[in-house]
């Protein structure tokens, strides 16, 4: 059992000043990590990753489990077999990052998605599942997943959707994306895609945005997310110095 920073009958030398472990933190394995690598500068350039899976199959969330568990960046907080068991598993230890199936018990799809996002609104989604579909594919993303990855993907890819998404960056592999602009159509942006651009380039969050063209916050992202599919953008900005490179908008002075 690994020692707390204040522990008695120690030879180590004490970081100075000594520091109290959270009483939280004693009763909390992942907390206890999350305190070491912090206190003691264990972590170095890179923050850690904190990952919940979510799948209704065991066989599947123990491979995921042991497969991240050999990343020195990420840390599993909890592995749960649907959408409504992983809000609770949210609520009692955060995660950065959900990697979530996208049909199981209960909720299936995107109605799985909506419900952790109505319920935890700043998690991070990144779906990994056997479903490869269009209408899947826009579905998960429209409803608020942040990436989209099919689960016989490369672990390093798995790896680098789990940190873009961490960094709040839309991840959809280009085999997905390309096929996505079948369904989508050519590049154009629709008049009402270019609306919500503009107001993206002046900061606007989606609520914001949703507010000012008189539209809900559901039909606000998803013009959002069809803005940064068919600018093949990661993120809002990329999406919007995208478009101003290309002459697709204009920001006045």
């Amino acid at each position: 059992m690994m020692d707390g920073p204040n522990s008695s009958g120690t030879n180590d030398p004490l970081p100075n000043p000594p520091c109290k472990l959270p009483q939280q933190s004693q009763r909390n394995p992942y907390r206890l990590l999350e305190f070491a690598v912090h206190f003691l500068g264990m972590s170095g350039p890179a923050a850690l990753i904190r990952v919940l899976i979510v799948d209704d199959h065991p066989v599947v969330r123990f491979g995921l489990r042991t497969m991240l568990e050999s990343e020195s960046r990420i840390s599993v907080t909890g592995m749960v077999g649907s959408a409504r068991e992983a809000v609770r598993a949210l609520t009692e230890t955060p995660a950065d990052v959900v990697l979530m199936d996208l049909r199981m018990p209960e909720l299936e799809g995107s109605e799985a998605i909506l419900e952790l996002k109505r319920t935890q609104p700043d998690a991070r989604i990144l779906v990994l599942t056997n479903y490869e579909s269009e209408e899947d594919i826009l579905g998960a993303l429209r409803a608020g997943a942040t990436g989209y990855l099919l689960k016989n993907t490369p672990q390093d890819e798995i790896v680098r959707g789990i940190e873009m998404v961490f960094e709040n960056r839309r991840y959809v592999p280009p085999s997905i994306a390309d096929r996505l602009m079948e369904t989508l159509g050519r590049e154009e942006l629709t008049p009402r895609e270019l609306e919500v651009l503009m107001l993206v380039a002046r900061g606007m969050t989606n609520k914001e945005i949703a507010q000012a063209l008189f539209i809900s916050d559901k039909t606000a992202r998803n013009h959002v997310t069809n803005c940064l599919l068919k600018l093949k953008a990661n993120d809002r900005t990329e999406a919007v110095t995208t478009a101003i490179r290309r002459g697709i908008i204009r920001i006045s002075e």
